[in-house]
C-alpha cells in the first residue's frame, strides 16, 4: 500500500514537472520573437525611400521659343536631364544656393543687353556658378571663355589680370557673343548650342543635315544634351519645391556687400595691400578672382575697380601705404554698393 502511494506521488510530480517544463519552453519561444506591433513600428528602407519618374511640364519653353517635345527624342532628352539634375541632389542644391548670390548680378546685365533671361542658366551648366571654374581645355570663369575668345570680346587676359574671372565683365562679354550669334541664327536655341560647339561647328551640321532647328540636329553627346540641360536647370531652379528641394533663406548664399576702390597705380604686394585693409589675402582674392598674382604692375596706369568689403571701403584707411615708386593710388572711391549677391565634371578651381 505504501509503495502504491509513493508511486502515485512520483507520477503526479513527474506530470507537474512536465507541465512546468512545457510552460517554460513555451514562454522562451514566445519572448524570442518581437511582438508584432514593434515590428510594424520600424519602417524598412523600402517603405521609407521612393524614387519617382517625373512629368514634363506643359508649356515649357526656352527664351520664349516653343520646345517641340511632342517629338519622342525631344521628350526623352529633356526627361533625361530632368532626372539627372533632380536626383543629383548635392550639385543641384549647391546651384540653388549659388544662384541666390550670382543671378542678381547676371540678370540686369542680360536685360540691359537685350538677352533673354533664360541665358543665366547657360552660366549654370557652363561653370556651376563657380567664378574660378577652369575646364581641362582651359576655358575659365563663370562663362567659360577660352583666352582667345575672351580677347575677341574685349576681356583682358594676362598673367596678372584675367577678366574671364570677373563676373560682371565676363557676363557683358558673353552677351556680346550671344547677340552676334543671334544675328546669324535668329533662333535662341541655336545660339545656345553655338556657345558650346562654336558657330562653325553648328553651321557645318546645319548644312550637312539640311536642318534649320536645334531639335532636329543629330549632334555629339555634349552639344546634343546642352540645350536640354539648360531647360532642365531652368525648370528645377524656377520650381525647386516641385522637385523636392527645400532651402531656407538663411541657408542660401547671400549677397556680398562691397564697395569699389579705383586703383590706377601699381600694387607691389597684394598680400600687404590686403593686410593694410584689415582683410585677408583670401578674402580680397575671393572678391576679385580676376587678380591672378600677388602683384599688379599696371604700367599703363589703367584704372582697375577692386571690390572691398563694405565696412573696409567705407573706412578711413585708404591713403597710400607704399613708397612713391610703388604706390597704390586710390583716386576715387565709388559710393555705390556693388553687391556680389546674389559643372560639370572636369571643372577645376583656380
Amino acid at each position: 500500500m505504501k509503495n502504491q502511494k509513493t508511486s502515485g506521488y512520483i507520477k503526479i510530480l513527474s506530470i507537474s514537472s512536465s507541465i512546468i517544463a512545457i510552460y517554460i519552453v513555451a514562454q522562451l519561444f514566445t519572448f524570442s520573437v518581437e511582438p508584432n506591433f514593434i515590428q510594424k513600428s520600424v519602417p524598412t528602407f523600402k517603405d521609407s525611400y521612393s524614387i519617382f519618374s517625373l512629368k514634363i511640364p506643359e508649356g515649357i519653353n526656352f527664351a520664349g521659343e516653343k520646345i517641340p517635345y511632342e517629338k519622342h527624342w525631344v521628350k526623352e532628352s529633356l526627361d533625361r536631364e530632368l532626372l539627372i539634375n533632380t536626383y543629383w541632389q548635392s550639385q543641384t542644391l549647391l546651384t540653388i544656393k549659388r544662384a541666390n548670390r550670382y543671378f542678381p548680378i547676371i540678370e540686369p546685365i542680360l536685360k540691359k543687353q537685350g538677352i533673354p533671361d533664360d541665358f543665366k542658366y547657360l552660366a549654370v551648366i557652363e561653370s556651376g556658378l563657380m567664378p574660378r571654374a577652369v575646364s581641362p581645355a582651359g576655358a575659365a570663369g563663370l562663362w567659360q571663355f577660352m583666352s582667345s575668345t575672351a580677347n575677341e570680346y574685349g576681356l583682358e587676359v594676362n598673367s596678372e589680370v584675367d577678366e574671364r574671372y570677373h563676373v560682371q565683365k565676363s557676363t557683358e562679354a558673353a552677351c556680346k557673343y550671344l547677340k552676334k550669334s543671334y544675328d546669324s541664327y535668329q533662333n535662341w536655341s541655336l545660339v545656345a548650342a553655338s556657345y558650346n560647339a562654336g558657330k562653325a561647328g553648328i553651321n557645318k551640321q546645319l548644312n550637312l543635315q539640311q536642318a534649320n532647328d536645334y531639335y532636329d540636329l543629330l549632334l555629339g553627346e555634349e552639344t546634343g544634351r546642352y540645350v536640354y540641360r539648360i531647360i532642365a536647370l531652368k525648370e528645377i531652379l524656377s520650381n525647386p519645391i516641385s522637385y523636392g528641394f527645400y532651402v531656407d533663406e538663411e541657408d542660401m548664399y547671400q549677397k556680398l556687400k562691397t564697395e569699389t576702390l579705383i586703383v590706377d597705380g601699381s600694387i607691389s604686394n597684394i598680400a600687404d595691400f590686403a593686410k593694410s585693409m584689415d582683410i585677408s589675402y583670401k578674402e580680397l582674392k575671393d572678391l576679385n578672382p580676376w587678380l591672378r598674382e600677388n602683384v599688379l604692375t599696371n604700367s599703363r596706369k589703367k584704372a582697375y575697380a577692386i571690390d572691398l568689403p563694405l565696412k573696409i571701403a567705407s573706412s578711413e584707411k585708404l591713403e597710400p601705404i607704399y613708397a612713391p615708386t610703388e604706390t597704390v593710388v586710390p583716386n576715387n572711391i565709388s559710393g555705390s554698393e556693388v553687391p556680389l549677391n546674389i559643372k560639370t565634371p572636369g571643372l577645376q578651381l583656380k
